[in-house]
């Protein structure tokens, strides 16, 4: 709460007044200071007085791709006794302020508006809370609060279908894949019987060594699993038009479509970053999609380039080590930019852990120089990659 400018001049001007008129005698600039000074007073405590409004905000919906609609909803209630009057409100989203009317509320009463949330970009926007602003009739005093809470609208990148899908390092015996975790032949543990469980997979000896029938799990090994390592450097990704890399933003919808891709086939898949600092892995992929950005991580290693073209303290090296030891996937897909083309051969030196590794250069302007390695796909948007990817006859 504080004295606008009005305010402030007003106070001034009333404190010469009194001072003026008390000094040389003159009545009428003391009354006229003194008025102006119990207006300031009023002004104060009228803006003090703070409505009672609850704010329900609802985003339609929460989460959208690059482009799509999304639209924030406000409904405003006074809860409080009277009429609040003198009110400016404004909410918050993505930064910008967004004004919103509120009229003369009435007791009980409520107020509905809506804004379109903007969805031109890939991120996370917070909208609100709404800020209210309380003046009084003259506008001398000024008093902000904040209601209701804050919302988050989360824009994921764009999704570019894909037919083809890496069927794995084995094969299912009847010549296709299987997209059923459970349900083959190939052994894999004993558990209960519980109803519905086929007589014939009951496992008789073991059922009468402990007394219960038990039943064999078999699952297929022949399910593909990709691991999705998407470059978060801010050296893979050296060009900037307005502030954002256009490979990086291809980079995250090559991602989103392979994701989404193996999610439909009911596929497992895992998505790692390069630099995996304030990744929150408990999200969901769509939603680290949504949050990721470039990283600097040569503030946080050793100085100086290292091997390649990972000039940043050895953090792919790390990551690259990881994936070795861990092997979380038999498909390994590496997305980078023009400045990760040099890591390219020790992204391919992974083929004795990863049957299958593909690589793919985003925002490429021709392309890739490679020996005998891995599978490169040079692609200049999300766009290209998607026709790269589907054109792919071996994995």
């Amino acid at each position: 709460m504080g004295l606008t400018t009005r305010g402030t001049g007003l106070l001034v001007a009333a404190a010469a007044l009194l001072g003026t008129g008390w000094r040389f005698g003159y009545p009428e600039l003391t009354v006229l200071g003194a008025a102006g000074a119990v207006a300031v007073g009023q002004a104060v405590l009228g803006a003090a007085r703070s409505p009672r409004l609850t704010v329900h905000r609802v985003a339609d919906p929460d989460r959208v791709a690059v482009g799509e609609p999304a639209r924030m909803t406000l409904a405003v209630r006074n809860t409080g006794r009277l009429r609040v009057t003198s009110l400016l409100a404004e909410d918050r989203c993505a930064g910008r302020p967004v004004p919103v009317p509120l009229l003369r509320l009435r007791p009980g009463r409520d107020t509905t508006c809506g804004y379109d949330v903007p969805t031109r970009r890939r991120g996370v926007l917070p909208v609100g809370p709404l800020r209210v602003t309380r003046r009084d009739p003259l506008g001398l005093c000024a008093a902000t609060r904040a209601y209701g809470p804050a919302a988050v609208v989360r824009v994921h990148p764009r999704v570019h279908p894909l037919v083809a899908v890496p069927t794995g390092a084995g094969r299912s015996l009847d010549g296709r894949v299987d997209g059923v975790p459970h349900g083959s032949i190939t052994f894999d543990s004993l558990r209960e019987y519980v109803v519905g469980d086929e007589l014939r997979r009951v496992h008789w000896r073991t059922s009468a060594r402990v007394g219960e029938l038990m039943v064999r799990e078999n699952v297929d090994t022949s399910l593909p699993r990709i691991v999705v390592l998407l470059d978060n450097r801010s050296a893979a990704h050296p060009d900037r038009v307005g502030g954002a890399a256009g490979s990086f933003e291809a980079a995250c919808e090559a991602a989103a479509s392979l994701v989404v891709a193996a999610f439909r086939q009911d596929l497992p898949v895992v998505l790692l970053l390069v630099d995996p600092a304030d990744d929150r892995t408990a999200d969901p992929p769509l939603d680290r999609l949504a949050a990721v950005t470039l990283t600097d991580p040569s503030g946080r290693g050793p100085d100086g380039p290292t091997v390649g073209g990972d000039r940043d303290g050895g953090v792919l090296g790390s990551t690259l080590t990881g994936l070795r030891g861990d092997r979380p996937g038999d498909t390994l897909v590496f997305l980078t930019g023009p400045g990760g083309r040099d890591d390219v051969g020790r992204v391919g030196a992974l083929r004795g852990a990863y049957p299958s590794v593909l690589v793919g250069v985003l925002g490429a302007a021709g392309p890739t120089p490679s020996a005998a390695g891995p599978v490169v796909l040079d692609a200049v948007d999300g766009v290209a990659f998607a026709a790269a990817w589907d054109a792919v006859r071996r994995w």
